[in-house]
């Protein structure tokens, strides 16, 4: 996945300002480049990719109170109409209307200049790196991911899909007092990497049926009757089976991952355990402030995740090496004057 340093700017507007952007990550990003549609969001023009971004801010609007040029900022992509059902409800992630960067027909952040309303930008502690700013999106998926959760002190978690919103997933669910949190993965070398970035155990899943995968897994870390949560973040069918296999009687299953729009679904074992399913989408209210938090008094340590940079002017060989499974987090550095 994908940091940029790309600069931001852009016209003044009240109540706006505008970021000097020098990080901006590729995720899903990677799919609409080579594929040019995610869903029902089509590319049909040039479209400018990059969601995860942090700046400095080099101009304001004349209403801006918060905020100064010369602040460093993460950026939160997405801005919602405020007046929609959900908006007014507290879930603006669920915006009709909302206006997401990198999203058809939206431009995104990875350029010199962008633009975006004085409360979607956070201002990041004097201590805090432009690197880790840029982190902070995907940090508050997993946020949203965990609160979805409703993770407490001394629960049992298990993590589908040690990609970086898994390993996130993890780090946060630790950091909200959870007692056991285990990472799976079908890939060894992930895994390895979980081990080394937070020392949570881990899972390998085996050729078998996912009844047996979670029987195994409840094995050999004791988890008992099952674990307390389940948070996918893989999207794959056999974690969804296995997650629902391995939860205890009246645990929470979370959807964060995406995979294929409809999959086989195991609804006896949902029902007869009475398990609340939740779906997770993007970050809501809090989510960002407390993403910032998370990284700053150093319960969430994102800099581990960062294992290249490249030019702007290289960017899409980082597209590349992401579609190729290379590292975990490239950033790409924003354009110099």
């Amino acid at each position: 996945m994908c940091v940029s340093f790309a600069h931001l700017q852009g016209s003044s507007v009240p109540r706006e300002k505008n970021v000097t952007d020098p990080f901006s990550l590729l995720s899903i990003q990677v799919h609409y480049w080579e594929h040019g549609a995610i869903g029902q969001f089509v590319v049909k023009e040039p479209m400018v990719l990059g969601h995860e971004s942090s700046g400095v801010i080099s101009k304001v609007g004349s209403a801006v109170t918060t905020l100064k040029v010369g602040d460093r900022v993460a950026l939160e992509p997405g801005v919602p109409c405020r007046r929609c059902e959900p908006c007014k409800s507290g879930k603006y992630n669920l915006c009709v209307h909302m206006v997401f960067a990198a999203t058809p027909p939206h431009d995104g952040t990875l350029a010199k200049y962008y633009v975006l309303p004085e409360d979607f930008c956070y201002k990041l502690p004097d201590h805090l790196s432009l690197q880790e700013g840029a982190l902070v999106e995907p940090l508050s998926v997993a946020v949203h991911i965990v609160k979805q959760g409703e993770v407490r002190p001394g629960n049992s978690v298990v993590v589908f899909g040690a990609g970086p919103v898994g390993l996130l997933c993890c780090a946060v669910a630790k950091a909200f007092g959870a007692s056991k949190v285990i990472a799976v993965d079908i890939q060894p070398t992930r895994l390895e990497f979980a081990e080394k970035y937070i020392g949570m155990p881990t899972f390998v899943p085996g050729k078998v049926s996912p009844l047996e995968n979670a029987a195994r897994l409840k094995e050999q870390h004791n988890l008992g009757p099952g674990a307390d949560v389940v948070l996918d973040a893989s999207g794959a069918e056999a974690s969804v089976h296995t997650g629902i296999h391995v939860l205890r009687t009246g645990g929470t299953y979370v959807q964060g991952g995406m995979g294929r729009d409809e999959i086989t679904f195991p609804i006896m074992a949902a029902c007869t355990k009475e398990l609340n399913i939740k779906g997770s989408f993007r970050y809501g209210s809090g989510d960002y402030k407390l993403a910032v938090e998370l990284i700053a008094s150093g319960k969430v340590n994102v800099k581990g995740l960062i294992t290249g940079v490249v030019k702007f002017e290289d960017a899409e060989q980082a597209f590349k090496d992401v579609k190729a499974g290379k590292g975990i987090k490239t950033l790409i550095a924003g354009v110099q004057e």
